[in-house]
């Protein structure tokens, strides 16, 4: 019996795998220019699919920057914030997905910042306003940012009804597309984005 319900549990595997597909997509501009560094995600239309914590990523300041100056990770990922400069900073967001200072500091902080909703945080220094960054927290273990040409590719996506998406930090508040609606049947395929981004 139990060899029985090992090779259904194969076969149901199997199946799901074959069924699995990928999304290739490009995202441009009103003008047809790619993006780069855009962030691209594929969320059920429905429900939510599981996602675990990244481990803790590091964004660094040096030369009086940034670096990286856009980072993506998963809910409940925690983010430290090394200071490599040899003039202290005082790192925040008043962003409401998460809002936090990290007062005057130099070298690495007692603790790092555990970004807990989805959404995106713009990070400043309230002692060099020069300085910005993006946090862009996902619940999809769908997601991607795009290369110098605006591609990426989704792997392994089982079939279903989904809301595909894309954020870019020169896309003015309030001025984002609507979801576009993607229905996975099993082979591969591709969509576009167009994002009203001015340059940064």
């Amino acid at each position: 019996m139990r060899s029985r319900l090992v090779a259904f549990a194969l076969l149901t595997a199997a199946a799901a795998c074959a069924q699995a597909a990928g999304l290739s997509v490009s995202v441009t501009d009103d003008a047809g220019q790619p993006l780069t560094n855009a962030v691209v995600m594929l969320e059920p239309a429905s429900g939510k699919l599981p996602v675990k914590p990244m481990p803790q990523v590091d964004i660094a300041q040096a030369k009086r920057q940034f670096n990286p100056q856009i980072t993506v990770i998963t809910v409940g990922t925690p983010v430290n914030f090394p200071n490599f400069d040899t003039v202290r900073h005082h790192v925040y967001s008043f962003s409401p997905i998460k809002a936090f200072e990290v007062k005057l500091y130099a070298g690495v902080p007692s603790a790092p910042i555990v970004f807990d909703k989805p959404g995106t945080a713009v990070l400043g220094c309230n002692i060099h306003d020069q300085m910005a960054a993006w946090v862009v927290v996902v619940d999809t273990p769908y997601h991607a940012r795009t290369t110098a040409d605006g591609q990426v590719q989704l792997d392994n996506i089982p079939a279903g009804s989904y809301r595909l998406r894309a954020w870019h930090a020169g896309v003015p508040a309030g001025k984002e597309p609507a979801p576009l609606p993607l229905t996975v049947a099993g082979a591969d395929m591709s969509a576009q984005i167009k994002l009203p981004a001015s340059p940064l």
